[in-house]
């Protein structure tokens, strides 16, 4: 196990930057998600620490060494992959020691890696099958075991579920999630599935076009996003943003309004709007309720699409003084499709954002 930690790093292909200047300190024993749209350059981040991809400036450190010239078997990593990259001629027990019989292990040895690796993972009764007699969240068991087998300082994931189905993927989260506990290992984990960075991780890199955008707990980026993108891509469904002005800032709040919003007024927010005279309010779906039609100051509408999900309702309104608002609202709903509704929400619980600028300026 062993921390690590990126400093100004970059990569380039030929004129086109696509990381720039990623500055991150992982902890020993920490789980840290990698999470972003598709090319904001996650993968490749992974695979410049993995040594799969040079650093074209910057300095990567692993347990205190650069290794920033050093090959992939030399840095103390194993990687996991989307693709399984197991051999379907070997059986299980072979595709698991296969690292160790390529380096020479002693035959003793590495019975007892693959025999712990078996125990941690649950899947002794597999060690003599064939990859095609295995469903797919087996196969991604013998990856990981091949991961374990070589001890490594940090394990890295690169979407390792995305090709399981919905409940394998449910169950292999799980599954990832007690290893982190029972190894206690180092764990660098990308993925494009927002619910998988919230569960596993012990902090989350948000990453966009190359750039974190901010670094934290998950609560931590879903209460207080550090900018509009990070707002708008951590949470399910995603936060609703409107344009409002601002109608007074005082010591005791911001008073905004707009044209489907009469004037509310938002706790002090954490962004500097001195001076400022428009904001974008974003609403959690989560964070909206009905109220009983015609009620004043709430945001009134139609609903033009129900969502029933047992647990709770989605519901999409276009709102009668323009736009629109999707709502999540807590168990099943007896509401329909052309209804007129009225929602409210909790001006404590809501957020404010320049317009100009994404950066998160905290007040002094």
């Amino acid at each position: 196990m062993a921390d690590l930690a990126l400093k100004s790093v970059r990569k380039s292909y030929g004129k086109v930057e696509v990381i720039k200047g990623v500055d991150l300190d992982i902890k020993d024993g920490e789980f840290v998600v990698f999470v972003g749209p598709s090319g904001c350059g996650k993968s490749t981040l992974l695979r410049m620490i993995a040594g799969l991809e040079d650093i074209t400036d910057g300095t990567l450190e692993i347990g205190g060494r650069k290794v920033n010239d050093l090959q992939p078997k030399e840095r103390g990593i194993a990687m996991v992959f989307q693709t399984y990259a197991i051999f379907p001629h070997m059986s299980v027990r072979e595709n698991v020691a296969f690292g160790l019989t390529i380096a020479g292990v002693p035959k003793k040895e590495k019975e007892e890696a693959v025999s712990r690796a078996a125990r941690i993972l649950q899947m002794e009764h597999l060690l003599d099958r064939r990859p095609s007699q295995l469903s797919g969240g087996q196969r991604q068991r013998v990856a990981i075991g091949r991961a374990i087998v070589r001890n490594p300082a940090v394990f890295l994931f690169d979407e390792p579920l995305s090709n399981l189905d919905a409940a394998l993927r449910m169950d292999m989260r799980m599954e990832i999630g007690k290893l982190h506990n029972q190894l206690d290992a180092t764990m660098i984990y990308v993925t494009h599935d927002q619910v998988e960075a919230m569960t596993l991780a012990d902090r989350i890199v948000v990453l966009k076009d190359g750039v974190v955008q901010q670094v934290g707990t998950p609560m931590e980026l879903y209460h207080e996003p550090a900018n509009l993108f990070v707002a708008g891509f951590i949470g399910s469904p995603s936060m609703n943003f409107m344009d409002v002005d601002i109608v007074e800032n005082t010591g005791r709040g911001i008073t905004v309004k707009s044209e489907a919003l009469d004037p509310v007024t938002l706790k002090t927010s954490r962004f500097d709007f001195a001076g400022r005279k428009t904001a974008r309010l974003g609403l959690r779906p989560q964070y909206l309720d009905v109220v009983e039609s015609g009620t004043a100051g709430g945001l009134h509408g139609k609903v033009t699409l129900v969502e029933r999900l047992g647990t709770e309702t989605v519901i999409n309104v276009e709102l009668t003084r323009g736009g629109r608002i999707v709502a999540a609202l807590a168990e099943d709903r007896p509401l329909a499709t052309g209804s007129e509704i009225t929602l409210v929400f909790d001006p404590d619980k809501a957020h404010l954002f320049p317009v100009e600028s994404e950066a998160r300026q905290a007040s002094a």
